[in-house]
């Protein structure tokens, strides 16, 4: 009787699924705009109550971009500011827009995988999620892995797209 075997299984090859590590957690924006004076300037004494009196618990576990919305001229100090309160209580959090944290998450994603396991292995990055995930994960992916790896594919397992094969040597 012939056994079925999963060749897959079987295989060297080792995919890379960007879906299975990139977080879940509940992303937010703290926007400075609110706090400017006529929606042009900060005022630091006022900055500096009106921050005394957020609850900042709002922002526990979650993601944050830190960003003025306005058109305004608002000093480094007040991001910093900010950050100083989220510091002890956000998952984490950047200085910029909602995408900029998209790239710190990737990238904090990214550089907790041990790119040894991909030595001289053929590798698929999988190709489809159900979640976005920045195009600068997938190029992140590629300078983490292309000096180590045999192969590097993309799509699914059952239809990749070669996008490098290591020379012999």
């Amino acid at each position: 009787m012939n056994e079925i075997v999963n060749r897959i299984d079987q295989s060297p090859i080792i995919t890379i699924d960007l879906e299975e590590i990139y977080p879940r957690e509940e992303r937010v924006t703290f926007d400075l705009k609110p706090f400017l004076y006529q929606e042009l300037m900060l005022r630091e004494k006022d900055f500096r109550e009106a921050l005394k009196s957020i609850d900042w618990n709002l922002y526990s576990n979650k993601w944050v971009a830190i960003y003025c919305s306005a058109d305004a001229i608002v000093p480094n100090w007040a991001f910093m500011l900010v950050a100083t309160y989220l510091n002890p209580l956000a998952k984490g959090y950047v200085v910029g827009d909602p995408y900029t944290l998209e790239i710190l998450i990737a990238e904090s994603c990214i550089s907790k995988i041990d790119s040894e396991i991909f030595r001289d292995r053929p590798v698929v990055v999988k190709g489809c999620s159900k979640i976005d995930i920045p195009l600068f994960a997938y190029g992140r992916i590629i300078s983490m892995v292309q000096d180590k790896a045999k192969s590097i594919m993309y799509g699914e397992p059952c239809s990749t797209v070669p996008l490098y094969k290591k020379g012999k040597s």
